[in-house]
Order: structure tokens, then sequence, then C-alpha cells
């Protein structure tokens, strides 16, 4: 699905494609965070995706205008799973509202994997 806003000079469309690519940048410049994950659900395996292919990780649906985002992260070890996660949603909530002008209505975190930072 698509955002959409009704201005008084036309239509603005914003693809969630795009919502995606700018939340996993919000997403992995976050503390804590190492990448976005993309599990095969087949294998049960779960692959640290690169930069190019970070919107594999989240998915973003638009539901009157409202965003909900799922986010699959690696997490670096020793550090709180509460705390690198209550930091992801204030920061992505913030700047995807500020981005997009949409307001955000729910963010769910899957931690998918734990890898050490050398």
């Amino acid at each position: 699905m698509k955002g959409t806003m009704n201005t008084h000079l036309g239509n603005i469309v914003i693809d969630a494609e795009v919502i995606a690519q700018y939340a996993g940048s919000v997403a992995v410049e976050c503390f804590g965070i190492v990448g976005m994950a993309s599990v095969n659900v087949k294998d049960g395996l779960v692959k640290l995706l690169r930069r190019e292919t970070i919107t594999h990780g989240i998915q973003v649906t638009v539901n009157h205008n409202k965003l909900y985002l799922d986010f699959h992260v690696v997490v670096a070890y020793g550090v709180s799973i509460l705390a690198v996660s209550d930091n992801l949603i204030d920061n992505v909530k913030y700047k995807l509202e500020q981005f997009t002008g949409l307001e955000v209505e729910e963010i769910n975190i899957f931690v998918e994997g734990v890898r050490v930072i050398d």
C-alpha cells in the first residue's frame, strides 16, 4: 500500500518501499543495532542483510494513512535489548513522522540474532 496525503496543491503518494528504505537507514544508525535480518522460514536461517537489501528486513503496512512497521534485526552482543528497542522505536517514529507527515501507529521489533561487534 501507499501513503497518500491531500494538499491544496494536489496529492502526495509515498510508496511503502521508500518508507522501508528510510526506516532501515534510521534503524541501522541506532546504537546496538548490527543490521537488519532476513529469515528463511523454510530452513529457519537468519541472514544479516547488506545495506543494499536492507528493506527485506522491514515490512511496512499503510492503513488509513497510518504506518505499521515490523523490523527484523540483529543486535550487538552485550547490550540491553529493551534499551536498544526503545531507542529504535523512538528514533524511527520521530524521523518517519517528520519525513513522511504520516503517523506511526505501531512498531514491532523481532530480534532474530545477536552478533559480536569487532
